[in-house]
Protein backbone atom coordinates (compact mmCIF):
# COMPACT_ATOMS: atom_id res chain seq x y z
CA UNK A 1 0.00 0.00 0.00
CA UNK A 2 1.31 3.77 -1.57
CA UNK A 3 0.51 5.81 1.98
CA UNK A 4 3.05 8.81 0.84
CA UNK A 5 4.68 10.16 -2.24
CA UNK A 6 7.10 12.89 -2.61
CA UNK A 7 8.30 13.90 -6.18
CA UNK A 8 8.18 15.97 -9.20
CA UNK A 9 4.94 17.03 -10.72
CA UNK A 10 4.91 15.60 -14.01
CA UNK A 11 1.50 16.85 -14.85
CA UNK A 12 -2.14 18.38 -13.66
CA UNK A 13 -5.06 17.67 -14.63
CA UNK A 14 -8.80 18.64 -14.16
CA UNK A 15 -9.37 15.31 -11.91
CA UNK A 16 -5.33 14.13 -11.52
CA UNK A 17 -2.18 14.67 -11.10
CA UNK A 18 0.83 12.72 -12.62
CA UNK A 19 4.10 12.74 -9.82
CA UNK A 20 7.29 11.23 -11.01
CA UNK A 21 9.04 9.65 -8.21
CA UNK A 22 12.61 8.17 -9.22
CA UNK A 23 11.15 8.09 -12.85
CA UNK A 24 8.07 6.37 -12.07
CA UNK A 25 4.65 8.28 -12.62
CA UNK A 26 2.06 7.53 -10.11
CA UNK A 27 -1.40 9.11 -11.17
CA UNK A 28 -3.00 10.06 -8.25
CA UNK A 29 -6.55 11.34 -8.15
CA UNK A 30 -7.14 15.10 -6.22
CA UNK A 31 -9.64 17.47 -4.85
CA UNK A 32 -9.63 20.29 -6.86
CA UNK A 33 -8.22 22.22 -4.03
CA UNK A 34 -5.28 19.98 -3.72
CA UNK A 35 -4.25 19.90 -7.36
CA UNK A 36 -4.67 24.40 -7.07
CA UNK A 37 -2.24 24.20 -5.05
CA UNK A 38 0.25 21.96 -6.13
CA UNK A 39 3.48 23.56 -7.66
CA UNK A 40 4.49 23.93 -11.37
CA UNK A 41 5.51 20.91 -13.15
CA UNK A 42 8.81 19.64 -12.70
CA UNK A 43 8.74 21.40 -8.97
CA UNK A 44 8.75 18.78 -5.66
CA UNK A 45 5.57 18.04 -4.00
CA UNK A 46 5.04 15.45 -0.93
CA UNK A 47 1.16 14.36 -0.88
CA UNK A 48 0.18 11.59 1.50
CA UNK A 49 -2.08 9.45 -0.05
CA UNK A 50 -4.79 6.50 0.24
CA UNK A 51 -4.52 3.50 -1.62
CA UNK A 52 -7.75 1.69 -2.88
CA UNK A 53 -8.53 -1.21 -4.68
CA UNK A 54 -11.42 -2.42 -6.66
CA UNK A 55 -12.39 -5.09 -9.22
CA UNK A 56 -13.59 -2.36 -11.80
CA UNK A 57 -10.86 -0.27 -11.83
CA UNK A 58 -8.08 -1.83 -9.96
CA UNK A 59 -5.46 0.50 -8.23
CA UNK A 60 -6.54 4.11 -7.65
CA UNK A 61 -4.19 6.69 -5.55
CA UNK A 62 -6.01 9.30 -3.26
CA UNK A 63 -3.66 12.55 -2.82
CA UNK A 64 -4.06 15.02 -0.18
CA UNK A 65 -2.69 17.99 1.20
CA UNK A 66 -1.99 17.53 4.98
CA UNK A 67 -2.95 14.07 6.69
CA UNK A 68 -6.17 15.54 8.47
CA UNK A 69 -7.50 15.79 5.08
CA UNK A 70 -6.61 11.88 4.07
CA UNK A 71 -8.49 11.15 7.69
CA UNK A 72 -11.49 13.29 6.89
CA UNK A 73 -11.89 11.27 3.50
CA UNK A 74 -11.30 8.16 5.26
CA UNK A 75 -13.91 9.19 7.66
CA UNK A 76 -16.40 10.00 5.07
CA UNK A 77 -15.84 6.74 2.98
CA UNK A 78 -17.54 4.89 6.00
CA UNK A 79 -20.98 6.49 5.61
CA UNK A 80 -22.99 4.53 3.57
CA UNK A 81 -23.48 6.43 -0.28
CA UNK A 82 -20.10 8.41 0.26
CA UNK A 83 -18.01 7.08 -2.02
CA UNK A 84 -14.70 8.64 -3.04
CA UNK A 85 -16.00 11.30 -5.63
CA UNK A 86 -18.32 12.33 -3.02
CA UNK A 87 -15.97 12.49 -0.42
CA UNK A 88 -13.44 14.55 -2.41
CA UNK A 89 -16.21 16.43 -3.53
CA UNK A 90 -16.71 17.50 0.32
CA UNK A 91 -13.51 18.36 0.88
CA UNK A 92 -13.25 20.59 -2.01
CA UNK A 93 -15.74 22.52 -0.13
CA UNK A 94 -14.67 22.31 3.18
CA UNK A 95 -11.29 21.41 4.48
CA UNK A 96 -11.26 19.20 7.66
CA UNK A 97 -11.32 21.79 10.13
CA UNK A 98 -14.53 24.01 8.76
CA UNK A 99 -16.08 20.23 7.96
CA UNK A 100 -15.64 19.93 12.07
CA UNK A 101 -17.17 22.98 12.78
CA UNK A 102 -19.98 22.60 10.22
CA UNK A 103 -20.52 18.73 12.23
CA UNK A 104 -20.46 20.31 15.28
CA UNK A 105 -23.13 22.97 14.73
CA UNK A 106 -25.24 20.36 12.36
CA UNK A 107 -25.18 22.86 9.42
CA UNK A 108 -25.96 20.04 6.95
CA UNK A 109 -27.08 23.08 4.17
CA UNK A 110 -23.38 23.34 3.88
CA UNK A 111 -22.28 20.12 3.62
CA UNK A 112 -24.56 20.00 1.10
CA UNK A 113 -23.06 22.28 -1.00
CA UNK A 114 -20.99 19.69 -2.25
CA UNK A 115 -21.64 18.12 -5.32
CA UNK A 116 -23.09 15.15 -5.54
CA UNK A 117 -24.53 15.31 -1.61
CA UNK A 118 -28.06 15.71 -1.72
CA UNK A 119 -29.83 16.87 1.51
CA UNK A 120 -30.18 13.14 2.93
CA UNK A 121 -27.26 12.26 2.57
CA UNK A 122 -25.70 15.47 4.00
CA UNK A 123 -27.90 14.85 7.08
CA UNK A 124 -26.23 11.40 7.09
CA UNK A 125 -22.83 12.79 7.29
CA UNK A 126 -23.15 15.19 9.73
CA UNK A 127 -24.88 12.94 12.22
CA UNK A 128 -22.39 10.02 11.35
CA UNK A 129 -19.30 12.38 11.74
CA UNK A 130 -20.24 13.67 15.54
CA UNK A 131 -17.99 13.02 17.88
CA UNK A 132 -15.39 11.44 15.44
CA UNK A 133 -12.17 12.56 14.91
CA UNK A 134 -12.24 15.04 11.86
CA UNK A 135 -9.21 16.99 12.99
CA UNK A 136 -6.72 17.28 16.34
CA UNK A 137 -8.12 18.96 18.94
CA UNK A 138 -11.78 19.80 20.44
CA UNK A 139 -14.13 20.04 18.14
CA UNK A 140 -16.04 22.78 19.82
CA UNK A 141 -13.05 25.08 18.94
CA UNK A 142 -13.52 24.66 15.33
CA UNK A 143 -17.38 25.58 16.29
CA UNK A 144 -16.04 28.82 17.89
CA UNK A 145 -14.09 29.80 15.05
CA UNK A 146 -16.81 28.58 12.31
CA UNK A 147 -19.58 30.96 14.01
CA UNK A 148 -18.02 33.94 13.74
CA UNK A 149 -18.90 36.57 10.91
CA UNK A 150 -17.30 35.15 7.33
CA UNK A 151 -14.41 36.93 5.56
CA UNK A 152 -15.39 38.49 2.38
CA UNK A 153 -14.56 37.09 -0.32
CA UNK A 154 -10.92 37.38 -1.15
CA UNK A 155 -9.74 38.52 -4.66
CA UNK A 156 -8.71 35.26 -5.52
CA UNK A 157 -11.61 33.46 -5.05
CA UNK A 158 -13.76 36.03 -7.28
CA UNK A 159 -11.11 35.29 -9.62
CA UNK A 160 -11.81 31.48 -10.08
CA UNK A 161 -15.57 32.38 -10.00
CA UNK A 162 -15.32 34.30 -12.60
CA UNK A 163 -13.31 32.10 -14.41
CA UNK A 164 -16.11 29.17 -14.29
CA UNK A 165 -18.66 31.90 -15.05
CA UNK A 166 -16.55 31.73 -18.16
CA UNK A 167 -17.03 28.14 -18.57
CA UNK A 168 -13.63 27.50 -17.15
CA UNK A 169 -13.04 24.39 -15.01
CA UNK A 170 -12.57 24.89 -11.33
CA UNK A 171 -9.75 22.79 -10.97
CA UNK A 172 -7.94 24.90 -13.48
CA UNK A 173 -9.56 28.16 -12.40
CA UNK A 174 -8.12 27.81 -9.38
CA UNK A 175 -4.79 26.71 -10.14
CA UNK A 176 -4.42 29.82 -12.71
CA UNK A 177 -5.13 32.10 -10.23
CA UNK A 178 -2.96 30.73 -7.50
CA UNK A 179 -0.14 31.27 -10.10
CA UNK A 180 -1.47 34.34 -10.85
CA UNK A 181 -1.22 35.66 -7.02
CA UNK A 182 2.48 34.27 -7.20
CA UNK A 183 3.84 36.23 -9.62
CA UNK A 184 1.50 39.28 -9.15
CA UNK A 185 1.16 39.64 -5.23
CA UNK A 186 -1.91 39.38 -2.55
CA UNK A 187 -2.60 42.57 -3.47
CA UNK A 188 -3.69 42.25 -7.02
CA UNK A 189 -7.06 43.24 -8.04
CA UNK A 190 -9.64 40.75 -9.30
CA UNK A 191 -9.50 42.56 -12.79
CA UNK A 192 -5.16 41.52 -13.12
CA UNK A 193 -5.80 38.00 -11.70
CA UNK A 194 -8.11 37.27 -14.07
CA UNK A 195 -6.22 38.54 -17.10
CA UNK A 196 -3.05 36.67 -16.07
CA UNK A 197 -4.94 33.93 -15.29
CA UNK A 198 -6.83 34.09 -19.12
CA UNK A 199 -3.05 33.87 -20.49
CA UNK A 200 -1.63 31.36 -18.84
CA UNK A 201 -4.76 29.56 -19.84
CA UNK A 202 -4.21 30.65 -23.43
CA UNK A 203 -0.61 30.00 -23.39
Amino acid sequence: MIGRLRGAVAEVGEEEALIDVGGVGYVVRCGSRTLAHLPAPGDETLLHVETQWTESAGMRLYGFSTREERRAFLLLQNIQGVGPKAALSVLDVLPPAELAAAVAREDKALVGRAQGVGPKLAQRIVTELKDKPIVDGPVAAFHAQAVRAPAAPSAAGEAVAALMGLGVAEAVGRRTVEQAVGRLGEEADVAALIKAALQEIGK
